[in-house]
């Protein structure tokens, strides 16, 4: 049910490849006027005017909205979420995707989301919260088994350590502590839960709660799941292996964990974003995030059959209930494309070849995350993350075929990507039962 036929000028604010899925969608809308984009990247800058502006400040961005008479703003990333950027723009009067400060620490703090999920009761890792480095270390030791140890604020999804021994989770102590500032300063130490990670999205206006379809990220830089956390280097969707029961077991904690927010007295609108470990015990939260997630959008939305302005300002307005939201059949498989040594130090202003060649493939869309323009009006590397290659196909198999079809034919100076993304998943449940 669509609510008015006009149209409405859109900020847009971000840079990587989730920003440029949310902007392709946008764009795709009846509803949408003119785009700005905050700072955007190569691959959006024809689509939308490019904003010199910074977007983790509220009054700056609430004062750009206002004097271009912006209908909708869209905050892409957490950090400009935590900074209350939400709150500033809608005390302007105008419609905005993403929840306020206070609701944004389901991400800012996971020390907070911990409490939120307790009073829920919805089923979560065990976890004990420090703000001395050796007070925890101390309990590491006593426990002398595989831990997590995270730190509490945003830390560039840098800030988890997946610890299979004491020594390991002592050096995650040491390092949460002191490599990340403020982000640091609370370090939240969890029992490991065991089994396949799903993520599930979840749009919501702070009374319904509107799922999105399932997705799986591959967050390790090598292949084998194995080396250093990344920001993502791969993701499928939907996940073929979650049973309908996990599936409404997951709907229901995310229901839970917003009604438990709205009695709190906190307004969040926008998305709650869940990342689920499936163990044996039916699906637990691993942790929130309360924006679209990055790499996963790249696929849900593919995928997503709606108006995405519409549905945006239903969240906003609280009319959510009332959105139409359908799901295509197709496969989703999107393969990451890095610069030589992510999620360490890589070198910029590498020229991109081969973009328009893969995006001319059958189903196939490249989504650009770190890229800039150089002198010459050449797309180059900026970035880690470079470029999301999505593909669509109506087998699993087909979309992952293509999807490296497509990653084949775009090159760089230190291109590099995993080539195992999906093959998990296409083992079956058997894959995560060690």
């Amino acid at each position: 049910m669509a609510q008015t036929a006009s149209t409405v000028d859109i900020l847009l604010l971000g840079s990587g490849g989730r920003e440029h899925a949310l902007l392709t969608k946008l764009a795709a809308s009846p509803r949408a006027g003119k785009l700005y984009v905050a700072p955007g990247n190569a691959g959006m800058w024809d689509a939308a005017e490019r904003v010199d502006l910074d977007i983790c400040d509220p009054s700056a961005v609430a004062a750009f909205a206002a004097e271009k008479g912006i209908g909708l703003v869209v905050i892409g990333p957490e950090a400009p979420l935590v900074t209350g950027v939400a709150d500033a723009v809608r005390a302007a009067g105008i419609p905005c995707f993403g929840p306020g400060a206070e609701a944004a620490q389901m991400e800012g703090s996971k020390k907070f989301a911990k409490e939120v999920m307790e009073r829920a009761g919805v089923p979560t890792a065990a976890y004990r919260a420090f703000t001395d480095e050796d007070e925890c270390a101390a309990y590491v030791r006593e426990l002398g088994c595989a831990v997590v140890v995270k730190a509490d604020g945003l830390a560039a999804g840098k800030g988890v350590i997946v610890a299979q021994d004491t020594e390991e989770a002592l050096a995650g102590v040491h390092e949460c502590f002191n490599a990340f500032g403020e982000a640091g300063h609370v370090v939240v130490v969890e029992e490991m839960l065991k089994g396949p990670e799903c993520s599930l999205l979840g749009l919501t206006d702070g009374k319904t709660l509107l799922p999105l379809d399932t997705a799986q990220d591959h967050k390790r830089a090598l292949e084998g799941d194995l080396g250093p956390n990344t920001g993502g280097m791969g993701v499928y969707s939907p996940v073929p292996f979650v049973t309908p029961e996990e599936h409404e077991a997951m709907v229901d904690i995310e229901r839970r964990v917003v009604a438990q927010l709205a009695a709190d007295g906190i307004d969040y609108r926008g998305c709650l974003y869940g990342g689920f470990m499936l163990t044996k015990d039916g699906p637990k939260v691993l942790e929130f995030n309360a924006r679209f997630g990055d790499p996963e959008t790249q696929v849900v939305l593919p995928r997503m059959d709606a108006d995405l302005v519409d549905v945006f300002l239903r969240c906003d307005n609280g009319t959510l209930a009332d959105a139409d939201v359908r799901w295509d059949d197709d496969w989703a498989v999107s393969v990451v494309l890095t610069s030589a040594g992510y999620p360490g130090s890589y070198e910029k202003g590498k020229p991109i070849t081969g973009i328009a060649d893969a995006a001319a493939l059958e189903g196939v869309t490249v989504y650009q995350a770190g890229t800039a323009l150089d002198d010459a009006g050449r797309t180059v590397t900026a970035g880690g993350r470079v470029i999301n290659v999505t593909a669509l196909g109506d087998t699993f198999e087909a979309a992952r075929d293509r999807a490296y079809e497509a990653c084949a034919l775009i090159d760089f100076e230190g291109k590099t990507l995993r080539n195992d993304i999906g093959l998990r998943a296409l083992r079956g449940r058997e894959a995560w039962e060690v």
